[in-house]
């Protein structure tokens, strides 16, 4: 056994009491026969993609197995935090004071996101400031190990081939140094946290220098935030969500924002300060009804990104906190 192979291993063996078995190492052991299948078979996808030569050595020949990010997808909290505490938790002095503080250092380039695709600053800033805190979080992994690690695992294989694909050929088509590319355990890079699929998508080159990195280019990761919410539909004259009043005894089984009611639906069913406009929204709220908030179209593009009723209400209320001059 060489050198490598000995470490992968060991690594293995020491964090896999940790967790349950993936069903490639039912017994306990890491299976070298499945990890190499599976570099061959990204090898040889990544030739037939034109992903160039660099770039697949770089992913493949010092590739390792990463026992902490399989431990962390099968130990994945299941607890949930109720609307009020995760807005407490998101919506905070700090986050916007810091949102406020990165307004005044990027007027201009926050001023050109939005002349270009209609996304508003603080709409930017907010998305900013809850994927990356805008830009403090620092990722750890690096990000072809982590999909090969993933892959290994079993769980989702076709999903994590196809962002490892991807990554190597945005790293091709970009000149980026694939195995100097960090994100988190999941997959996730840069300043807003995009995966490789939709950054091939929706990536914007902000800088005009012919290359797209979210990672280390602040430019190329707020025009490709920018345009990947105008492609969902980005209405800048709307608004995401409206604070409501619920009468008492409301049934809060409504409070699922997938029930659509016009605007004096709601309203006749007791909601207090509901708009008047010819319009439909959805309706959000926790099981206590403490807080409760009319749902806009723009809500919805939010969970686009987001597939979250609570993260598309704290983007809400952040980005109306950073709208308000300091």
């Amino acid at each position: 056994m060489s050198m490598r192979k000995l470490l992968i291993f060991s690594l293995f063996t020491i964090h896999y009491s940790l967790f349950t078995a993936p069903s490639p190492a039912a017994t306990g052991e890491f299976d070298f026969d499945r990890w190499n299948t599976i570099l061959n078979q990204i090898q040889e996808r990544a030739v037939a993609e034109k992903v160039d030569d660099r770039t697949i050595n770089a992913a493949i020949q010092d590739a390792a197995f990463i026992p902490k990010i399989v431990w962390r997808d099968k130990n994945q909290a299941e607890f949930k935090l109720t609307l009020e505490e995760y807005l407490t938790k998101t919506v905070n002095a700090t986050r916007i004071a810091n949102g406020h503080k990165m307004r005044a250092k990027y007027p201009t380039l926050l001023n050109k996101v939005h002349q270009k695709y209609g996304v508003q600053p603080e709409v930017i800033l907010a998305f900013w400031g809850m994927e990356s805190n805008y830009g403090e979080y620092k990722a750890h992994y690096k990000l072809s190990d982590a999909f090969l690690t993933l892959i290994y695992e079993g769980r989702r294989e076709q999903f994590f081939t196809d962002q490892l694909i991807a990554l190597m050929k945005i790293a091709s088509k970009n000149s980026m140094q694939i195995d100097g590319v960090k994100g988190s355990w999941a997959g996730a890079m840069g300043h807003f946290q995009f995966i490789p699929t939709t950054l091939q998508q929706y990536g914007a080159d902000g800088n005009g220098d012919g290359r797209i990195d979210i990672i280390n280019n602040i430019s190329d990761a707020m025009y490709s935030a920018g345009n990947y919410l105008s492609k969902m539909g980005w209405n800048p004259h709307e608004k995401i969500v409206r604070e409501v009043r619920l009468p008492e005894n409301f049934d809060v089984s409504l409070c699922d924002g997938k029930t659509k009611k016009t605007l004096g639906h709601w309203a006749m069913m007791g909601i207090s300060d509901v708009p008047s406009a010819n319009m439909e929204a959805g309706l959000v709220c926790d099981a206590g009804a403490n807080r409760a908030f009319l749902a806009y179209p723009n809500f919805y593009r939010v969970k686009k990104w987001n597939n979250s009723n609570s993260y598309a209400v704290a983007i809400a209320l952040l980005s109306e906190q950073l709208a308000i001059s300091n």
